[in-house]
């Protein structure tokens, strides 16, 4: 049995805080931002809209497109470092917010690898026949850790949803292969405190670095090439950072998908919020191989091979 997405759906908060916004907060310029780190706005969060707030809004959207009821989950799936409270997790918020009264749920912390994790989790209990239907979510409220006074930070987090809903698939079809992994002597470089603390110059090593890598193998697992990749789809976390990805792939520029200008780095989130985009736009078709790749905190990391359609 194959499990692939078979349903998407995103959601993102209504207020756009522009670089020029930013610039009257911090010592920055849209300039400045736009040629390091390819963000030229991001969405924002009311304070009253929480973590699973728009993890609900995303969730249904993802149901509708797949077209099951919230009866048919088994297993919720929610990537996310910024729940609304420490316990009960976002998953079992979701769980009972939806109705979805069949399924177990768990939230999984990866940081901005979360998806990834998640969907490799979600392929296991899909391919062993524990489960058949799974609705994954990565969702951030970063805004709420973000130091709005620290300019190497506050440019680059925004807020938003993207959830998808895994079941069985056709043959050849579906998560072909994946390629998680973690460096936790890396932690020092990306943590949380009260807001979050990065050391940008060694994230950035890390992250060209490991994008690429990641890439590279897990088409190699899936007995695919370079030259089978339809769509690359990374963690949209620094433009020079996707390019390098790209070029590690030797990908043209149309193969790569890239939301960061729109919605900045919003970690767990931004994977599927791009791939709800992307099928929106009519970008990804059945028999696509796409490649998702994503590093976080932790440090962590890690690269999906699919193939789209039922």
């Amino acid at each position: 049995m194959n499990a692939g997405i078979i349903g998407v759906g995103k959601y993102i908060p209504e207020r756009v805080l522009t670089n020029q916004e930013l610039e009257t907060m911090v010592d920055t310029s849209d300039e400045w931002i736009r040629t390091r780190t390819g963000i030229e706005e991001r969405r924002i969060a009311s304070d009253d809209v929480n973590t699973s707030d728009m993890a609900y809004e995303a969730a249904k959207k993802a149901l509708k497109n797949a077209e099951v009821g919230p009866e048919d989950i088994d297993m919720i799936l929610v990537a996310t470092v910024t729940p609304d409270h420490p316990f009960p997790s976002v998953a079992c918020m979701l769980q009972a917010r939806l109705g979805c009264v069949n399924a177990s749920a768990m939230d999984v912390s990866a940081a901005c690898a979360g998806f990834m994790y998640a969907v490799a989790t979600a392929k296991q209990f899909i391919e062993t026949g524990a489960s058949k239907n799974i609705l994954v979510v990565g969702v951030e409220k970063l805004s709420k850790i973000t130091d709005w006074n620290d300019r190497n930070t506050a440019v680059l987090f925004g807020d938003g949803a993207g959830a998808v809903v895994m079941g069985p698939v056709s043959e050849g079809r579906g998560v072909l292969a994946f390629d998680l992994g973690a460096d936790g002597t890396g932690g020092q470089y990306l943590y949380q405190e009260k807001y979050i603390m990065m050391n940008g110059r060694e994230v950035f090593k890390f992250a060209v670095r490991q994008m690429g890598e990641s890439s590279v193998k897990v088409l190699e697992k899936a007995g695919l090439t370079k030259n089978d990749v339809d769509l690359l789809i990374p963690h949209q976390a620094n433009i020079r950072i996707m390019e390098a990805a790209r070029q590690r792939l030797e990908l043209p520029e149309e193969k790569m998908s890239k939301m960061i200008h729109k919605y900045g780095n919003t970690s767990s989130a931004s994977i599927p919020m791009v791939i709800a985009d992307e099928v929106e736009a009519g970008k990804i078709k059945d028999d696509d191989l796409i490649v998702l790749v994503g590093f976080g905190g932790g440090l962590t990391w890690g690269a999906i091979a699919i193939r789209w359609g039922r």
